[in-house]
């Protein structure tokens, strides 16, 4: 009976307590990060409100984005391929990865990577947050896994700390890893060059070179290379030399549609001053070389994009017309979004 009583004495106790008098777990402070918008720029992915960059959020996906304990070996992370200064591509042909070991495709920016529909050269993904688990477990990339990446980062404290500030406690988690990822490449957006300036009226003016450059560019080029991003984001056979690995298909390697048979997603030419070489494992070595190629005839192939077939297979362009065309890609040169 008195055991009872207790009960009872506690049970209201507690109902007759006020919530003032509860304490609660107070919520981590970590604030979101809006996304600066550039005028005219189509809509940002789907996923990026899902998704959206937070304060420490960005600054973990920032530190993981340079971590080569990724790698089986400890000497790749995403940034060695990824480098800040070459718009997030590099200088090889094709990517290169743990022992040297070369990869199938160029390494492409990852510049307005908030506003595109798909990603990688195929369009293999949809979403950013899918994407970093393939260089990890590729075995010419990073030769890895998420279960040996998380055994090396699970005792750093720095990691414990950041994975608090960003998700409220420290466990570490795959989903985790992938979001802060993606948080910090949503970040990297890169709307400030000679280009931008002349259209926002901001003091800037084309040379006459650079002028007849866009007038050229918007007659021959701008149906691929459409929309603030440069890159209308289909997926094209335009022609090129083709890679000799057996491996490639270009979109029809994430398709199986035969009519996808080397068609690759249209490149943005933003900051392509800094990403040479060009194509999809690096056929072209300078942008003159791929005017060029235009303008000599490119291969043939059933599904061929057929602005090319109308146009017996080429873009003819005369030398000038090449330099003046150069000069233009020049002026989407973002110099402060390479640090140069």
């Amino acid at each position: 009976m008195t055991k009872a009583i207790v009960v009872l004495s506690v049970l209201l106790l507690l109902l007759s307590c006020n919530r003032e008098d509860i304490i609660e777990p107070k919520p981590y402070d970590n604030p979101e990060m809006p996304l600066h918008i550039p005028y005219g720029f189509p809509p940002l992915n789907g996923s990026v409100s899902e998704n959206s960059p937070t304060k420490y959020g960005v600054a973990l996906g920032e530190k993981l984005f340079h971590e080569k304990k990724f790698s089986g070996n400890n000497t790749i992370s995403c940034a060695s391929c990824h480098n800040p200064s070459r718009a997030f591509a590099d200088n090889s042909t094709q990517a290169v990865g743990i022992y040297d070991r070369v990869g199938l495709r160029n390494t492409p920016p990852i510049q307005n990577l908030a506003f595109m529909k798909f990603y990688n050269w195929d369009g293999s993904k949809l979403t950013l947050e899918s994407q970093p688990l393939v260089p990890i477990i590729t075995h010419e990339e990073m030769n890895s896994s998420m279960l040996e990446v998380i055994g090396k980062l699970k005792d750093d404290h720095g990691y414990k700390d950041l994975f608090r500030k960003a998700f409220g406690d420290e466990n570490i988690t795959p989903d985790r890893i992938y979001r802060s990822i993606a948080q910090f490449e949503y970040t990297l957006i890169s709307a400030d060059s000679k280009y931008d300036k002349v259209k926002r009226n901001e003091g800037e003016t084309f040379t006459e070179s650079e002028a007849r450059g866009y007038q050229i560019f918007q007659q021959k080029c701008e149906s691929c290379h459409s929309t603030a991003l440069f890159t209308d984001q289909s997926f094209r056979n335009v022609g090129f030399p083709l890679n000799t690995s057996t491996e490639e298909a270009g979109r029809a390697r994430v398709t199986g549609i035969p009519a996808d048979y080397m068609s690759f997603r249209v490149p943005s030419l933003r900051n392509a001053e800094y990403t040479a070489p060009y194509g999809s494992f690096g056929q072209f070595p300078t942008l003159k070389a791929v005017l060029d190629y235009f303008d000599s005839g490119v291969l043939a192939a059933e599904n061929l994009d057929p602005i090319l077939k109308e146009n017996g297979n080429r873009i003819p362009l005369s030398e000038q017309e090449k330099e003046d065309v150069i000069s233009f890609i020049k002026t989407l040169s973002d110099h402060q979004f390479v640090g140069k």
